[in-house]
């Protein structure tokens, strides 16, 4: 049976954005004295389909697998910090944890593929496709059956979760790679300037990992398409992430796109599905070199740019409040006419 992916539909809709900017121009401020925050508010204002946007019941969801690949030192820590820093996320000692409880949002984990078995807790989604993803320097990491049942997994848990904004969180040792790898095939660019030392890797190791993704790469020379592309190279978290993109994107939910994996999640849906990037909140740039590269390429500007290269989402949650804070102005700021103000002459 055929995955059938979300339709997403062009919410561009210029009286919408005509009548929002219009509001945002008659606020009591001078013209665009809100920089950034103003565009954010028109953008949040789109997605949601509405003059006064609310976000409500916002959700970070985390997912984590592990990656067949890190055995070939791709990772400066080794596999077992996956399932160990699921269990500091359901412990709440994580910084996404930490982050999540500050701000008022929602966290699920999720286990796509992660090498342990988990006990049953709140929190804790088990939608495990295998104990990690094969290889993907021997063959493909998926099955194109594995990958269409991960990306299914993940449209069914956006469908259960309420609220109208998702925040994009994952964990996985050795995601790094698969996320240049990603990027360098679907964008069409250089392996090399598409990766980093993710964790923390030397230059002597950074430089093993550029040679090894060179070989991956070419050994899937004909994984063209983005399924094709997500199913060789992996893992089962980015393409869970993939599915609960595009079903986010159908119920026009504001995806909130954390780092440098969440983003190559985007960048797949974006390939299958060209409307989601118009869902998209870009929340930071990470130090990784690769993800600047891939926001370009998915036309986002970050909010934040603070040197972030932690993933779990935590990038997402700092931003988070300035989302709020957007819609807020959009909603509650005065008009020059509703306060009395006078507006400026000429």
């Amino acid at each position: 049976m055929t995955l059938e992916l979300p339709a997403v539909e062009d919410i561009d809709d210029a009286a919408l954005a005509a009548r929002l900017q219009h509001l945002l121009d008659h606020k009591t401020k001078p013209l665009g004295a809100l920089g950034r925050l103003e565009a954010l508010g028109l953008r949040l204002g789109l997605v949601l389909g509405s003059e006064a946007p609310a976000l409500s019941a916002p959700q970070m969801l985390v997912c984590a697998g592990d990656h067949g690949l890190a055995a070939r030192g791709v990772s400066a820590y080794p596999s077992d910090v996956t399932w160990q820093m699921v269990e500091n996320f359901l412990a709440g000692g994580a910084a996404v944890s930490v982050l999540a409880r500050q701000h008022g949002l929602a966290l699920t984990v999720v286990d796509c593929g992660v090498r342990h078995d988990f006990e049953a807790r709140e929190g804790l989604r088990v939608r495990k496709i295998a104990p990690g993803t094969a290889d993907a320097s021997a063959g493909p990491a998926m099955s194109r059956a594995q990958c269409e049942e991960a990306v299914g997994h993940g449209m069914a848990l956006v469908r259960e979760l309420p609220g109208n904004a998702l925040l994009l969180g994952e964990m996985g040792i050795g995601n790094s790679s698969a996320a240049s790898l990603l990027l360098a095939r679907l964008a069409g660019l250089d392996i090399d300037l598409c990766t980093g030392s993710g964790t923390g890797l030397d230059a002597a190791g950074l430089a093993r990992k550029r040679g090894l993704l060179r070989e991956v790469l070419a050994l899937h020379s004909d994984a063209g398409s983005a399924l094709a592309a997500l199913a060789a190279f992996g893992g089962f978290e980015i393409a869970t992430l993939v599915g609960a993109v595009l079903q986010a994107a159908e119920e026009r939910r504001v995806i909130v796109v954390d780092g440098f994996i969440a983003g190559a999640a985007v960048l797949v849906a974006t390939c299958l599905r060209p409307h989601v990037v118009q869902r998209c909140v870009a929340a930071h740039e990470s130090a990784e070199p690769g993800h600047r590269l891939l926001l370009e390429a998915l036309g986002l500007e970050p909010l934040l740019k603070l040197g972030l290269r932690l993933g779990e989402g935590s990038g997402a949650a700092l931003a988070w409040p300035l989302l709020e804070s957007a819609c807020r102005i959009v909603r509650e700021m005065a008009s020059f006419e509703s306060a009395g103000v006078s507006q400026r002459e000429g």
